[in-house]
């Protein structure tokens, strides 16, 4: 049997995927990061983006709004502080979210606001991203 992964992506809601992956893309707060196994050990922020795991050429697509990020040689943990499957965004809700942020943002709005408006803004941006690519796959 060829090296695998252990993956779990794990928030306070519970399990979203456990499974097995020959390679694994997630968004690290310095960017994108690509693990295979016998990666070195390392743990990482997490940003909002998508988590991709591939098994024998067959990829699942999750997002994660943050968290954390720590792999080992033979296992990658996701601790995100939410995760969804591409399959279940909702388009439309996002889209609405994106639209509160970037009117938030338009506002004078103190530090605090200003950080969390640019959050959400950037989680909006994701979900949508990921959605995207799902429809593009899909036809």
């Amino acid at each position: 049997m060829a090296d695998k992964l252990h993956v779990d992506i794990v928030t306070v809601e519970g399990r979203r995927f456990k499974g097995d992956a020959d390679f694994v893309v997630a968004p690290g707060s310095e960017g994108e990061l690509g693990i295979l196994p016998r990666h070195i050990p390392l743990l990482t922020p997490l940003a909002p983006g998508s988590v991709k795991v591939r098994n024998e050429g067959e990829e699942q697509f999750f997002f994660v709004s943050g968290g954390f990020l720590e792999v080992r040689p033979d296992q990658v943990t996701v601790l995100a502080d939410s995760a969804e499957r591409a399959d279940d965004i909702d388009e439309a809700r996002a889209e609405e979210a994106r639209r509160r942020a970037e009117s938030l943002l338009q506002q004078k709005l103190s530090d605090a606001d200003q950080a969390a408006a640019t959050t959400a803004l950037a989680r909006a941006e994701a979900r949508l991203r990921l959605a995207e690519l799902r429809r593009r796959r899909r036809v």
